[in-house]
């Protein structure tokens, strides 16, 4: 039976964000000058989710019901539409740039319409499905950067189109899962767009950043340049592979690995760690009066940076592809439940070479169990619902996703645009 809607008069948003370790929910008001009241939020552990595909649809069901409801008697309203997190691998990105005359003249709405609408038509059906189509920067006669073209003149007006797409069918899963749970689905987010509102300042993504969410199944490296997510890619491991390497090294069972990796992991040493010592609960069961195994925690730690040294060197790599280098590449945000491991920023920032710091959602009245980085995501879809940002997405017809003309590097361009003071 599905449940009521709330009443008309009341505006809520409601975010779901489903990951690979746990399922989680946030109802919120906005408010009129834009900020978010939180009403209640819920979670769950996942069960049904690998690598952030649905793997178990009757487990990831139950997951989101049960997290939507704990919301809802925490709010004490009843909910009716969800905004999604889509966090699985495969995500895309690419950059459709279009062009038109408009013979010197003042740039009137109507020729940003038009532009807008031409950029629309030029994205090709070739079996993905799009997830956003955000207008990124302008041009005016050559002139990169301009975010507000509107009364300028121009002969020649342009503008590159971002454009975040992914393999059909994970994507009609995670659907199909919420609304079979009876829930409407809204929009299904990117992750790192929902993110990179939650944690990263309006001035960071003016001067360039990268975002490397850490999740338990997947890490999505994303680069902002110019206030705008400019390029993402998706790599196919995270905070569980560490756990794992952690069972497996010590005959011991995933919970109890993550435990340890909790409590007692860290991703710097110390001269301390050859002296504490961890004690083991095996897989099975020990004899009675059998002595409990113990290792030490530099053991330990051992196994999660060699774990670590093969990740951030995969983030090293596409920060590379993705053209996050020289001086504009010196600003590194981690966000994620990965990045609550302790001394991971110190870590990251003595392989990558680049300034480091851990993003955390920034939202007046959350809870603080839900105020740390691993929810990131979900604060961000609820910022992302209530702002009312331009996406072509919604006006696109059959969910295609390449752009029939690159733009080329956003990002060089970009930065060759913020260099010239734009």
């Amino acid at each position: 039976m599905k449940r009521p809607a709330v009443a008309p008069s009341r505006r809520l948003v409601t975010a779901l964000d489903v990951g690979s370790s746990k399922v989680s929910a946030l109802i919120a008001e906005p408010g009129e000058d834009g900020s978010l009241k939180i009403l209640g939020t819920g979670q769950r552990q996942s069960q049904g989710v690998r690598r952030g595909f649905i793997a178990d649809m009757e487990k990831t069901e139950g997951a989101i019901r049960e997290a939507v409801e704990q919301a809802e008697r925490i709010a004490a309203t009843n909910i009716e539409d969800v905004y999604v997190g889509f966090s699985a691998g495969g995500l895309v990105s690419t950059v459709a740039s279009v062009e038109l005359q408009i013979g010197g003249r003042r740039v009137q709405k109507e020729d940003i319409d038009q532009l807008l609408g031409i950029g629309r038509e030029s994205i090709a059906s070739d079996g993905r499905m799009i997830l956003h189509a955000m207008p990124a920067l302008y041009t005016l006669d050559g002139l990169e950067g301009v975010k507000k073209p509107l009364g300028l003149h121009a002969d020649r007006l342009a503008v590159d189109i971002h454009v975040i797409a992914a393999e059909p069918s994970p994507v009609r899963n995670l659907d199909l899962c919420v609304r079979s749970a009876h829930l409407g689905v809204e929009a299904i987010v990117a992750s790192p767009v929902a993110a990179g509102k939650a944690c990263l300042s309006e001035e960071e993504r003016e001067l360039g950043v990268a975002l490397v969410e850490l999740g338990a199944g997947v890490t999505n490296v994303s680069v902002f340049a110019g206030g705008m997510l400019v390029g993402l890619k998706s790599l196919a491991m995270g905070g569980i592979d560490i756990t794992d390497d952690i069972a497996s090294a010590f005959g011991t069972r995933r919970v109890e690995a993550e435990r340890m990796k909790c409590f007692y992991g860290s991703a710097m040493t110390s001269p301390r760690d050859n002296h504490d010592m961890i004690e083991l609960s095996p897989i099975a069961g020990s004899e009675e009066g059998t002595e409990a195994a113990r290792i030490t925690r530099a053991q330990l730690i051992a196994v999660i940076r060699q774990r670590l040294e093969h990740l951030t060197g995969e983030i090293a790599q596409a920060l590379k592809d993705l053209g996050f280098a020289g001086p504009f590449g010196r600003q590194v945000v981690l966000t994620g439940g990965g990045s609550e491991l302790k001394g991971i920023a110190d870590y990251a920032q003595g392989v990558l070479g680049r300034a480091v710091r851990i993003g955390r959602p920034s939202l007046r009245g959350l809870p603080e169990a839900h105020s740390g980085p691993a929810f990131a995501t979900l604060v961000g879809l609820a910022q992302f619902a209530a702002s009312n940002e331009l996406d072509l997405r919604s006006t696109v017809s059959s969910a295609p996703s390449a752009p029939r003309s690159s733009g080329g590097n956003l990002v060089q361009r970009l930065v060759t645009a913020l260099r010239s003071g734009f």
